[in-house]
């Protein structure tokens, strides 16, 4: 689906659905979306407008890097957005010049709509509209960034009481592994965004003004405290993975240590019932008669010394 906005020389606002009016002399000012676009409207991005060759492939090739790239009369971003179920990046292409805006996304963008909407609706003059539209676009799409960072660090919180009810260690760690790979997939996406909102609050090929540029330095200070929450995530998943093995240390040694215990102390009872069940015909003891008794009762003896030896030695303490 391609829709237009196009702004005339007398400020006129008009929305359209063909880009048959775009280079009507009476037209200032015209924003046109590709939403989803066939193959044919595909080639109307190529043939109803000049752009280079090396941006339409990477609008063409789904998902590129978040980037920014100067042409000729013309700067060209690469956005991505972040599905809040899926977490699947979904990419965003951006030519813009102070006449002109063209976004180009094949899935659906609910950045875009907002935007295009709300431009609808503005009479001023639309000189800045070009920085502002951007803008605008950039902050929709920071700002879904937020939702799906606390739904995984509320995630991480509600794991803290799971591990002090001492539930099922096992599906515990697999959760915060998931966790940890959706973290990862978010800081595959805003790392990226915010070193092209650097290159934007930066740039001096860009027509920004400086009060215009500290609203580009907003949301490049919102992903910087992203990538600060997500780090701070990370680590926590990364407590509870090494708490997860030093637990698991734990319990195997207390584990091992009483076993060795039981060991040790029946290693010279099976001795000695070893020796006196060997069935040779000529044993003395065996004709004893308190023989059974009195060997019983050493093995007793050995046992309860061992036992009060090793209380006496901590041996017992966790």
């Amino acid at each position: 689906m391609i829709r237009c906005l196009m702004v005339t020389t007398d400020h006129q606002v008009l929305v359209d659905d063909s880009l048959d009016r775009l280079h009507a002399p009476g037209i200032k000012w015209y924003f046109v979306d590709f939403n989803q676009p066939t193959e044919q409207e595909k080639q109307q991005l190529v043939s109803a407008f000049d752009f280079h060759p090396l941006a339409l492939e990477d609008c063409f090739q789904y998902l590129q890097r978040p980037k920014l790239e100067y042409y000729d009369g013309y700067s060209f971003f690469v956005l991505h957005a972040l599905d809040t179920e899926s977490l699947k990046g979904k990419e965003i292409n951006l030519f813009a010049n102070e006449n002109y805006v063209v976004s180009y996304h094949e899935e659906p963008s609910s950045e875009i709509d907002v935007v295009f909407q709300a431009f609808q609706r503005i009479h001023n003059n639309p000189e800045q509209w070009t920085i502002e539209i951007v803008h605008k676009i950039m902050d929709k799409i920071v700002d879904g960034y937020f939702p799906i960072v606390h739904t995984l660090e509320d995630k991480i919180f509600a794991l803290e009481g799971r591990y002090e009810q001492r539930g099922n260690d096992k599906r515990i760690m697999e959760d915060v592994f998931e966790i940890r790979s959706d973290l990862l997939v978010v800081a595959r996406t805003i790392l990226p965004m915010r070193d092209l909102l650097y290159r934007v609050v930066e740039s001096r090929r860009l027509a920004i003004n400086a009060n215009k540029k500290a609203f580009f330095q907003d949301i490049y200070d919102h992903l910087l405290k992203l990538n600060e929450m997500i780090e701070y995530n990370r680590e926590m998943t990364s407590e509870f993975r090494d708490n997860f093995i030093s637990l698991n240390s734990y319990r195997m040694n207390n584990i091992m240590k009483t076993l060795t215990i039981f060991t040790t102390i029946f290693m010279p009872l099976t001795f000695i019932a070893g020796i006196y069940g060997m069935n040779f015909e000529h044993m003395p003891e065996l004709t004893t008669r308190f023989g059974y008794f009195f060997t019983l009762g050493g093995m007793a003896v050995i046992a309860m010394g061992m036992i009060l030896y090793f209380r006496k030695n901590h041996w017992f303490d966790e």
